[in-house]
């Protein structure tokens, strides 16, 4: 893959996180075994992610000692898994910094919640697929694969390494 690529794919990345901030986030080989969803904040200059959270929650318990996890990101032609460290953070900065009317509705006691507390997801890569064209080139790929027996093609995919 060229840089221009993986650059590309890196500015989508954030891009896309940061119109449409909700995802899943899962503790890698977690007792859970389930991703949840969950509202990231972007911060691209340190390749991390912030989520809010409260400190009884079984991924908050989970992972108070910093584990791997996964966050899965997707739109209609964008789809992206970043891996990191997790750990969890009392940050009364970032709490103000991102603190708005949505993530108030899930914490009815408000900022001074003894429990409230943020997840940081510090990102060491990621994968990233995008597709291209739209509907009419996909539904045209999926014909043309079936008719020769070949696979589609309608996007690319590219690693990202935050290091």
């Amino acid at each position: 893959m060229s840089t221009d690529l993986r650059t590309d794919a890196e500015r989508r990345l954030w891009d896309e996180i940061e119109k449409h901030n909700t995802g899943m986030l899962g503790v890698t080989g977690g007792a859970a075994h389930h991703t949840q969803p969950m509202t990231a904040f972007v911060e691209r200059k340190t390749n991390q992610l912030w989520f809010f959270t409260r400190t009884d929650t079984d991924l908050a318990r989970e992972i108070a000692e910093g584990k791997t996890a996964m966050f899965v990101h997707q739109q209609r032609d964008f789809q992206a898994c970043i891996g990191g460290q997790l750990t969890l953070q009392h940050d009364t900065d970032r709490i103000n910094k991102y603190w708005n009317a949505v993530v108030a509705a899930w914490y009815p006691d408000g900022k001074d919640d003894p429990k409230l507390t943020m997840l940081c997801l510090d990102c060491d890569d990621a994968q990233v697929w995008i597709s291209e064209g739209g509907p009419v080139k996909f539904v045209w790929e999926i014909a043309k694969a079936n008719a020769t027996h070949t696979t589609p093609s309608v996007g690319s995919s590219t690693s990202v390494n935050f290091h």
